[in-house]
């Protein structure tokens, strides 16, 4: 077994020419053992051969590996792995002698290698990103002298430093990591092993770093998950702004809300030659201008983000009002309620149980198409308590005009939007209930909710339970009359 040391400062070029003469020398991988630095703290398996070890042989060629090889293999080598010396000179010869093609995941060390470069880059990427220095310039020096301290996972200095070499350049810095220490001094860039662990003294700048940091936090548009994958917790220990984030956290809620109640309640000129010109909203509404007035509306969001509104329709004085919940991607291109796919459901069950369409008014609790576009579809989003309630005023509208016998809630937000409750739907199903005014309620599904059960024996249960909710909704409605 021969051993080789690697020195703990320029390890990866030590580790490439001893690689040169191993390969020259016909030296197995398994017969090396490779250790870094003098307590050889690492293990691994390739080593410069001795003075008595086998003489190079001369037909052997010398081992050239293309650059992109070379630059991946060198980058992985800054891995904490012990055994990425080993497998990476495994690995090189396979490479040279044609046993194995570059960038063949399927081959497991080849795989791991690549993986572990990736590994080093990013680490590299974030000792750029959160590196913060401190001023430590003497009251006499002639030129400005920073420090920082750094906690790498990988032995990422020397491949790290040179970007701060380039950035950097009219300053004097060091940067102590736990294993190495890099120090820049009138241009030079030097290495050595980190003596005091221990990170520099705070300094006036790093205040005026966090004030700036809090003022450019933008509470509207937190997203702790997005932030902790960018900004790992394990790095926020080295970081004075760190500190501030619990904190901001936790008031973001209320200062969006601020940004909200402060902001201009007269839309912008600019704004309001942008968007689409429609009918002035008036007070005196009915069913017959209920359609432009609803294209109009901005009680809440959802209006100016929909196609159209979406109005009930049906007989004036019907003595059965059907109440949906909100139009869907159909209806809001339509302009009719109930025309998707869920109103072929209702259409189904209405038909089973003997309710003629055409003899009953049908519309939602809220009139405007609420959805998360998702490429080219617009998948639907359940409105908001505070939706349902601003869109009430339409649905007190239609129910004043039409003077129903009885209303129909189907669904959790009709039934929030009548009765004020949209909980515990099942087990309602069935029952009457009272608005505010009094006027009853009967509660049952939303077609749907049959649409999105696992298997067809549960949507036809639900059906059949639609069909006789509208079946009982038929006979109560007659026996008002």
């Amino acid at each position: 077994m021969r051993v080789i040391r690697l020195p703990l400062i320029g390890t990866v070029a030590a580790w490439r020419g001893h690689v040169r003469q191993l390969a020259r020398r016909s030296v197995p991988p398994e017969a090396v053992l490779w250790q870094v630095g003098e307590g050889g703290a690492d293990l691994f398996a390739a080593d410069p051969p001795g003075g008595d070890g086998p003489v190079p042989d001369p037909s052997v060629p010398p081992l050239t590996l293309p650059r992109e090889v070379i630059g991946a293999i060198e980058t992985a080598l800054c891995h904490s792995d012990p055994q990425r010396f080993a497998r990476a000179y495994a690995l090189a010869l396979r490479l040279f002698g044609k046993a194995l093609r570059w960038g063949d995941r399927s081959d497991a060390p080849l795989r791991r290698l690549l993986d572990q470069e990736k590994a080093v880059r990013r680490d590299i990427h974030k000792m750029h990103a959160f590196v913060r220095f401190r001023d430590v310039t003497p009251p006499d020096a002639t030129r400005r002298a920073f420090a920082a301290w750094f906690e790498p996972e990988h032995a990422i200095v020397e491949a790290a430093a040179p970007f701060f070499a380039r950035r950097f350049g009219d300053m004097d810095w060091v940067i102590a990591t736990p294993s190495l220490t890099a120090r820049f001094e009138d241009g030079l860039l030097t290495f050595a092993p980190t003596a005091h662990h221990a990170p520099p003294p705070e300094d006036a700048t790093e205040k005026l770093w966090c004030t700036y940091f809090a003022s450019i936090f933008n509470p509207a548009r937190l997203m702790v998950s997005a932030m902790t994958s960018e900004m790992p917790k394990k790095y926020w220990k080295n970081l004075p702004e760190a500190a501030l984030i619990p904190d901001m956290i936790r008031a973001a809620p209320a200062r969006a809300r601020g940004m909200q109640e402060a902001m201009p309640t007269l839309e912008l000129a600019h704004v309001a030659r942008l968007r689409p010109q429609r009918p002035a909203l008036t007070a005196d509404v009915g069913l017959e201008d209920l359609k432009p007035a609803l294209d109009a509306c901005r009680r809440c969001p959802i209006g100016a983000c929909a196609t159209q509104g979406v109005p009930g329709e049906g007989p004036r004085h019907a003595p059965l009002m059907i109440v949906g919940e909100q139009p869907g991607d159909a209806e809001d291109l339509a302009g009719r309620p109930f025309v998707g796919p869920a109103g072929q459901v209702f259409d189904r069950c209405a038909t089973a149980a003997g309710l003629d369409r055409a003899k009953v008014y049908v519309t939602n609790a809220v009139k405007h198409f609420k959805f998360q576009p998702r490429g080219k579809r617009r998948l639907h989003e359940r409105p908001t308590q505070d939706e349902i309630s601003l869109c009430r005023w339409w649905l007190d509208l239609e129910r004043q005009a039409v003077k129903p016998g009885l209303l129909v809630a189907m669904g959790a937000t009709a039934a929030a939007a009548l009765t004020g409750d949209g909980t515990r739907l099942t087990s309602r199903r069935g029952r009457l209930e009272t608005t505010a005014d009094g006027s009853p309620v009967l509660i049952t599904l939303h077609p749907s909710y049959c649409l999105r059960l696992p298997d067809r024996a549960a949507q036809v249960r639900a059906e059949t339970q639609l069909t006789d909710d509208l079946r009982l909704a038929l006979q109560i409605a007659a026996g008002s009359r």
